[in-house]
């Protein structure tokens, strides 16, 4: 059983979690912090951010916690993030691309991009592509990127990635979790054909109480926690992201869930990738679109 006290001394390492603020992104920085690193909490809402910072600093540690500003339906502000940390840092040993947007009512990034898309692919696509060559530059680095295995109900519709055609939320956010594992896949391709040392890997929570849900209401809640069972606390939801993080037995394109129950509940352990996340062509298809949306071309 794997939990957060497995985790070795981090001190002098630097990472950035991004929708740190709360939930399992708040947990895995504090985590972090604890052991000794210097995290980031990269989030929109930087009140939220600051409070989550001051709550972590009151913990005892040689770890350093600061606030950054990122609004991952934006793209100008993810490039402004991205500059704003290469301008005071010289390595970056974690990138957890945790962040994400579920099952809101219809609406649009800044760029005119379904919301659920365009934060939790685009966003994050074109956040790692600025912060890559940081990530190239400092040894034996990684890239979590979270999913969930509603991807498994995913496919890409690239004809009403733009809200062209009807809305429906959680068949956008599947999309959009499926999108996540085509990314972790290419991205480790890409930084094996480069011969770099980065790592890409992604995870998902299982079944966890998050402020994620709070675009569903209370009858599909209860509904949802009849058909699944009980739901885990945000702390155990995220030893998967931070299993992934940390662990050495961890290659790229590992997918990192709970053990238990279907990958619902438990501790982390490596999961398996049905065939629809495998696919290589579809990956490449998604990189392509992602590369001309964001503008973003990876070194």
């Amino acid at each position: 059983m794997w939990t957060k006290e497995n985790i070795p001394d981090q001190s002098g390492k630097t990472v950035i979690v991004t929708g740190a603020n709360a939930g399992i992104g708040y947990e895995t920085a504090l985590a972090l912090y604890e052991k000794g690193a210097n995290v980031i909490l990269a989030c929109r809402d930087l009140q939220k951010a600051n409070v989550a910072a001051e709550a972590i600093q009151k913990i005892a540690s040689n770890g350093t916690v600061e606030v950054l500003h990122l609004d991952l339906s934006d793209l100008n502000s993810v490039k402004e993030a991205a500059d704003t940390f290469k301008s005071n840092h010289t390595q970056l040993d974690l990138l957890i691309d945790n962040a994400g947007v579920m099952v809101p009512p219809a609406s649009k990034t800044a760029q005119g991009f379904e919301l659920q898309f365009g934060t939790n692919v685009l966003g994050h696509y074109a956040f790692t592509g600025h912060l890559y060559p940081l990530l190239k530059a400092t040894p034996q680095s990684r890239i979590v990127t979270v999913s969930s295995l509603v991807y498994r109900l995913g496919s890409i519709d690239y004809s009403n990635l733009k809200l062209e055609k009807d809305y429906d939320p959680n068949r956008e956010y599947a999309q959009s979790k499926l999108a996540n594992l085509f990314f972790t896949n290419e991205l480790q391709r890409r930084i094996d054909n480069a011969g770099d040392s980065i790592l890409s890997v992604a995870s998902h929570p299982g079944v966890t109480q998050t402020d994620l849900a709070r675009n569903i209401s209370g009858e599909e809640f209860d509904s949802i926690v009849e058909i699944y069972g009980p739901l885990m606390p945000a702390w155990q939801g995220a030893l998967p992201s931070l299993f992934a993080a940390i662990s050495t037995d961890i290659n790229g394109n590992d997918f990192i869930g709970p053990d238990q129950d279907g990958g619902l509940r438990g501790y982390p352990a490596k999961a398996e990738l049905l065939p629809i996340a495998l696919d290589e062509a579809e990956a490449k298809k998604l990189w392509n679109f992602a590369e001309e949306a964001t503008g973003v071309v990876y070194p």
